[in-house]
Order: C-alpha cells, then sequence, then structure tokens
C-alpha cells in the first residue's frame, strides 16, 4: 500500500480579547475537514496571547478529532450495517 500524506494547517487570529483557531485537514479523499476553536481572555486574567493561541488551537485540533472519529464512525457503519458502539 502506497504512503498517504495528510496536511494539516492551524490558523489563528486574535481580535482584542478573543483568540480564534481554524485547524485545516487536507488529504483525507478529496474532502477538506475544518475544526475551529475559540478562546477569550477573563478581564481578571494577565493578557499572554501565547496562553490564548494553544487554547483555541487545542479546542479547534479537538473539534478536527471529533470530525474524524465521526467519520470514520460512518464508514464503518457503511461496511457493517450495524451502529458503531464505541470507537
Amino acid at each position: 500500500m502506497p504512503t498517504k500524506t495528510w496536511n494539516l494547517q492551524v490558523t489563528i487570529n486574535e481580535v482584542d480579547r478573543e483568540t480564534k483557531a481554524e485547524a485545516r485537514l487536507s488529504g483525507k479523499d478529496s474532502k477538506e475537514l475544518i475544526g475551529e476553536g475559540t478562546a477569550r481572555l477573563n478581564p481578571a486574567d494577565e493578557n499572554d496571547p501565547a496562553i490564548g493561541d494553544e487554547l483555541a488551537c487545542a479546542r479547534a485540533l479537538s473539534d478536527l478529532a471529533h470530525q474524524l472519529l465521526h467519520s470514520a464512525a460512518k464508514d464503518i457503519e457503511s461496511h457493517t450495517h450495524k451502529p458503531v458502539r464505541n470507537l
């Protein structure tokens, strides 16, 4: 079986006290999956942009992971004709 390559690009944008991240996965079939994550700075917290970047990115990657699991479950069900219970 040939080696497959999937590419992941994470884009982070900061506006005021909100950081948004987008995790874009390409190479899985011809379909692109996009995960999104947001972090907001609590007014009582010290402003450290790196923390907002990490948190927003982690949430975007988590969203993407859930989408991949959902896609895998659908693919398994289409082959087995049975519902997936634990994945």
